[in-house]
């Protein structure tokens, strides 16, 4: 009998980013969240200790943050393909990498209308995010890009109904016509293509599409309303190969206010964090490029 080492890889995880523009007296500021992984021919460095191959993660975080400055961040997905294809060549023992990014976003605080040149106050309403994998060298190199947001935290008061679920001897829940539907939205998107693509106004018009989607669906569960969203993005963006979404079913129940002599016609709810529901899908083109590496080690989905 042999043991043999199995699938690995290594980085630096959480690099907190803060990079200022300053080419004008109206700064941009770009707050990002990175972690970079490194994958290939590190045995040695696991069976006898050997790091002659290995780009320690000290030097990884280093040129996270060099490159903020050097390559810039138009977009978290062009930094990070930038960021996993330069390891490929400063470690010559990595067969691929893959480069993690959540971006916050930040608001120009308003000062007499206008939005101040260096002000800015934290948006709390979804986090962007970005995968980057990258594989082989040169004209072998693949390179795969998958986009998107989380913690989107959505609510609807009406237009939603839960009935005619299958029902067995542990069944409590009451069939309801008229609920309300919240969720704490995670979405990402594959790219078929990127060539030519701007990053930033596809992420704006994904948001809004499902955000549309969700507001507007007559929604007979929630499940109905991710592939109404998955099918508007779609629809809209040819150069997107697919979408998967994460929904935790953020639960309203109406108080009892009726032991008190108070009338609820649902209009006082309890919010419960847990347990929950959790919905998830992937809408997808029939024709869509395989996903190759894509989605190796993206936490949350099917």
């Amino acid at each position: 009998m042999s043991i043999v080492l199995g699938t690995n890889q290594y980085g630096k995880a959480e690099n907190r980013i803060v990079r200022i523009v300053r080419d004008t007296d109206r700064h941009e500021i770009r707050d990002i969240n990175v972690s970079t992984s490194l994958r290939g021919d590190f045995a040695e460095a696991h069976s006898v200790g050997d790091q002659a191959k290995v780009l320690p993660t000290d030097t990884q975080k280093n040129t996270a943050f060099a490159f903020a400055k050097e390559v810039g961040i138009n977009s978290i997905e062009e930094y990070a393909v930038a960021l996993g294809t330069h390891f490929l060549t400063a470690a010559p023992a990595a067969s691929g990498s893959q480069i993690r990014a959540e971006e916050y976003a930040w608001d120009r605080i308003q000062v007499d209308g206008q939005g101040h040149d260096h002000s800015f106050v934290r948006r709390g309403t979804e986090t962007r995010t970005t995968v980057v994998t990258v594989d082989g060298r040169d004209a072998d190199q693949q390179v795969w890009v998958v986009s998107g947001f989380e913690d989107l935290v959505v609510l609807k008061s009406t237009g939603s109904e839960f009935k005619g679920f299958l029902k067995d001897k542990y069944t409590s829940l009451q069939e309801t016509d008229d609920r309300i539907m919240a969720t704490s939205l995670t979405c990402r998107y594959r790219w078929g293509s990127t060539e030519g693509v701007d990053f930033n106004a596809v992420y704006e018009s994904v948001k809004a599409l499902c955000l549309a989607a969700f507001a507007t669906t007559y929604s007979r569960a929630l499940q109905e309303t991710l592939f109404a969203m998955g099918r508007d993005v779609l629809e809209a963006h040819p150069e997107i190969a697919e979408i998967r979404f994460s929904a935790p079913n953020k639960h309203h129940f109406d108080y009892d206010l009726g032991r008190f002599g108070v009338e609820n016609n649902s209009e006082v709810y309890i919010a419960a964090d847990r347990p929950y529901g959790l919905i998830e899908a992937s809408v997808t083109r029939d024709d869509a490029p395989e996903s190759g590496q894509a989605w190796d080690y993206v936490r949350s989905f099917i």
